[in-house]
């Protein structure tokens, strides 16, 4: 190979690297030019997290929600217990119906209140069923939650059977839902409370939802007082 031939070969690699440097150089340009943007899904999702953190740190929560979560636990494993008599105490097709519903919401509705409040590092209650502690005036007084049954209406819906029964707890479960929808009417007019995403579309749920089984109930309690049997009604 001559001298003047061996001089040109660097020439014309360092050339050629150039070359292939700008092509790649440009093929990565490209790539990442062509790279699909965030779909529609990811961005709504990427948003919504952004807004329950803003959410969060805009409106912290109060004693008011606390005391509403705790009671709300206790008030609705009343409900829960009320709720799984119905299979052994001879409830009519559809009261074990709305029972079971009760039961599916109730106790998914638990589970969300004690995750707020772990996730808090609030205390989770460990509930009685008959009555609970409250705030009344400036001192933790044994109270009942708005709604909930004495020891004694407890024990006579446990002692019902058949149409009885039904009757019993669809009267009971009347006064429990309402005063359910008391203890949301109270947290909203307490000033700064549900003001955080999670506690008020939960009291709000918690408010429609046994609003339309309040007069569920008091149809199945008027076909009752008429002498219709419930057996006879859809489910």
């Amino acid at each position: 190979m001559s001298s003047a031939h061996r001089r040109r070969l660097p020439v014309a690699l360092a050339t050629s690297f150039i070359v292939l440097t700008a092509a790649c150089a440009g093929a990565g340009h490209q790539s990442m030019q062509s790279a699909p943007a965030p779909g529609p899904q990811a961005q709504g999702e990427a948003a919504a997290i952004a807004r329950a953190r803003t959410d969060s740190v805009n409106h912290p929560y109060t004693r008011a929600d606390v005391d509403f979560m705790t009671g709300m636990i206790a008030h609705h494993a009343q409900a829960i217990i009320m709720a799984k008599w119905a299979p052994s105490h001879g409830a009519s097709p559809a009261v074990q119906t709305l029972c079971a519903r009760i039961l599916n919401s109730q106790r998914d509705e638990i589970w969300i209140m004690e995750g707020w409040l772990r996730d808090r590092n609030q205390p989770l209650p460990v509930p009685d069923t008959i009555a609970m502690s409250m705030p009344m005036g400036s001192s933790m007084q044994m109270a009942l939650m708005p709604g909930m049954l004495t020891g004694a209406q407890m024990d006579s819906l446990d002692q019902a059977r058949g149409p009885e029964f039904d009757r019993l707890f669809l009267t009971f479960m009347i006064q429990h839902h309402t005063g359910a929808i008391s203890m949301v009417k109270d947290l909203f007019a307490s000033y700064g409370a549900a003001e955080d995403e999670l506690t008020f579309k939960l009291a709000s749920n918690i408010n429609v939802d046994q609003s339309t089984e309040i007069a569920r109930m008091r149809r199945l309690r008027t076909s009752l007082e008429l002498g219709v049997p419930l057996s006879t009604i859809p489910e």
